[in-house]
């Protein structure tokens, strides 16, 4: 699950766990530490624009991403999870999916909508596909794909939560919409160039 809390500087931040099924699976969590720029601090409502962190609530990890490709695989930028809080490249900018056009900054992310995660810093999209993950290669990798943000249907992630609308206090699941997998971290990490690392892969998930 994500779960959203809020950030100032940039004054935004925001950690997303996912919740790791199929026994010991987390899937993400989304914590969400918002700018004041994008969202004022009093509201409960995550928006478009928000830059976020996702952060792993059961291993403390973020999501997070940088130049470095995978060896293997798609050879897209890799996409791993860090324990370090303060890290530039563990930002991720909230904007739209394919199902609507582009939103407004503000604009509420209401619970089973499509989003896109652009990375603050390289401005690539969360992606997957059919490749498989670099360390546990029965899953999905997930990527860094695409150019200042313009990507494709492997970008389209549906915000799963039980509330109406996405809120900094709910936990949510993100599910890849072309695959119907799950984004997840297994708990692998990598060796060099990217040691300590954790592997993020999506995966079916049996809820």
């Amino acid at each position: 699950w994500y779960q959203r809390r809020v950030r100032g500087v940039l004054n935004y931040s925001s950690t997303v766990t996912l919740l790791n099924n199929l026994s010991t699976m987390m899937i993400w969590q989304f914590l969400l530490i918002l700018s004041s720029f994008y969202i004022a601090k009093s509201s409960e409502l995550v928006t478009c624009t928000s830059v976020i962190k996702l952060q792993n609530v059961q291993r403390g990890i973020r999501l997070h991403s940088h130049e470095v490709k995978y060896g293997s695989g798609s050879g897209q930028q890799s996409v791993t999870g860090v324990s370090n809080g303060d890290d530039v490249n563990s930002y991720w900018v909230i904007v739209n999916g394919s199902n609507k056009p582009q939103c407004e900054r503000g604009d509420e992310v209401k619970c089973g909508d499509i989003i896109r995660l652009k990375h603050f810093t390289t401005n690539k999209n969360l992606h997957s596909h059919h490749f498989s993950a670099p360390l546990t290669g029965s899953h999905q990798e997930v990527s860094a794909f695409g150019e200042d943000g313009v990507g494709d249907d492997g970008d389209n992630w549906t915000v799963i939560c039980s509330t109406d609308v996405w809120l900094k206090t709910s936990p949510v699941r993100l599910r890849h919409v072309a695959t119907s997998k799950y984004l997840t971290v297994p708990g692998s990490t990598f060796g060099r160039p990217i040691a300590g690392q954790y592997e993020n892969y999506s995966t079916q998930l049996n809820l």
